[in-house]
């Protein structure tokens, strides 16, 4: 009999790096593909992109509404409630014998919810890394705690799913998905590109995505607003192309803000999603990323392609030496700008090394939900780690 495989994406980036295990499953005689839609995927605001899986000649097998009509924190904290009545209902009808979800995303942690209490095993991919400028970074470590059997992409981030008392047996070093995408999709040529967005590259170019740092205390567009400063510097032979921002808390503003900045600039195209392909081609084009999105730090550097990574968003996270970390502020990203198009890191970037792999993501994953006993799985014993009397310091109380 088929194992049953219910995978959830509620996000472009999250199916992009999902897509090649997608098809993996699907092709494979003794899995059964059951594949969730939430989120983002199902609002026109947000590109509507479950339209681009089902393209990709991928049958939906159910479509969780989660009314994303609101991103203040009342409204995202409803859309996880919405989130998780419709996940009940769907594992209930779907019966899978594993929920694999990856990262850490709002609308993840309502599907992992239902999952846990509905019984049903889960597989977390990506699991590990930190962000400690956003929510995210709790809701990641939520889900590896809920989670059965773990996908992580570098040897820190197995360390640290260990960490939090996973079996190291349950713990799997396959690498970052992406390295797998970039490995597999034939990339556009710069007009093929230029003719599916209608937008023109220039001298220079840039791709663009910053997204909300939900842990910031202050505004986020007030940081927004010092990046568009700093760009406006570089004068119109440099092209941007802005990938919009998420569905995060705070976000609609950010949208708003950017499509602003583009009104009257020639040089300047805002995008809600370029999708997997066009992201990918883009960054075979592009002389560097500018933002906040873990794009810039995972598949930037397998293209020699420098990356300027704003604030605290991604603090934490393993970075290639093709990274330049700046304070959001105009001066501080102006800085890095001049980094980024000096000759001398240039060319230091063919020496780059990503690391997160080499690649191979899929395949190590697809063994493991074909092979790995299920009975017994859903009951964990926390993992101990030896810890020196020293280091627990004096207690309080």
């Amino acid at each position: 009999m088929k194992r049953k495989i219910c995978v959830i994406s509620g996000s472009r980036a999250e199916y992009g790096l999902l897509k090649a295990l997608l098809e993996g499953i699907r092709s494979s005689a003794d899995l059964d593909l059951q594949l969730v839609v939430t989120g983002m995927h199902l609002s026109p605001e947000f590109g509507l992109t479950a339209r681009e899986i089902e393209q990709d000649g991928f049958s939906l097998a159910d479509r969780i509404e989660i009314l994303l009509s609101s991103d203040s924190p009342v409204g995202v904290a409803k859309a996880m409630g919405l989130g998780m009545i419709g996940f009940a209902d769907a594992l209930a009808r779907l019966a899978p014998d594993i929920v694999v979800v990856l990262g850490d995303r709002f609308e993840i942690l309502a599907a992992g919810a239902a999952a846990l209490v509905a019984g049903i095993p889960i597989a977390h991919i990506h699991g590990g890394e930190t962000t400690e400028g956003a929510f995210d970074e709790a809701i990641r470590h939520s889900l590896t705690k809920m989670a059965h059997l773990h996908f992580v992409a570098a040897p820190p981030y197995r360390d640290r799913v260990v960490q939090l008392g996973e079996h190291p047996d349950r713990v799997f070093l396959v690498g970052g998905l992406g390295i797998d995408a970039i490995r597999r999709v034939r990339r556009m040529s710069r007009t093929e590109l230029e003719e599916s967005i209608g937008f023109r590259f220039g001298r220079s170019n840039l791709l663009v995505t910053y997204h909300s740092p939900t842990l910031e205390t202050g505004n986020p567009v007030t940081q927004l607003d010092e990046l568009l400063a700093a760009l406006a510097t570089l004068g119109p032979e440099t092209h941007l192309l802005f990938t919009l921002p998420n569905a995060d808390t705070g976000g609609r503003a950010l949208i708003e803000r950017i499509n602003q900045f583009a009104v009257g600039r020639a040089n300047v195209c805002a995008v809600p999603s370029l999708g997997q392909h066009r992201y990918l081609s883009a960054l075979s084009v592009v002389d560097g990323v500018v933002g906040n999105s873990s794009s810039g730090l995972a598949e930037a550097p397998s293209f020699g392609v420098g990356t300027i990574n704003i604030g605290d968003r991604q603090a934490g996270r393993l970075k290639a030496e093709s990274v330049i970390d700046c304070l959001p502020t105009k001066e501080g990203i102006e800085g890095a700008l001049k980094q980024l198009f000096s000759e001398h890191f240039r060319a230091s970037l063919v020496h780059v090394h990503n690391p997160y792999g080499d690649g191979g993501a899929t395949d190590r994953i697809l063994n493991v939900l074909r092979t790995h006993p299920l009975q017994g799985l859903l009951k964990k014993s926390f993992f101990d780690l030896p810890v020196p009397p020293a280091a627990l310091g004096p207690l309080n109380g």
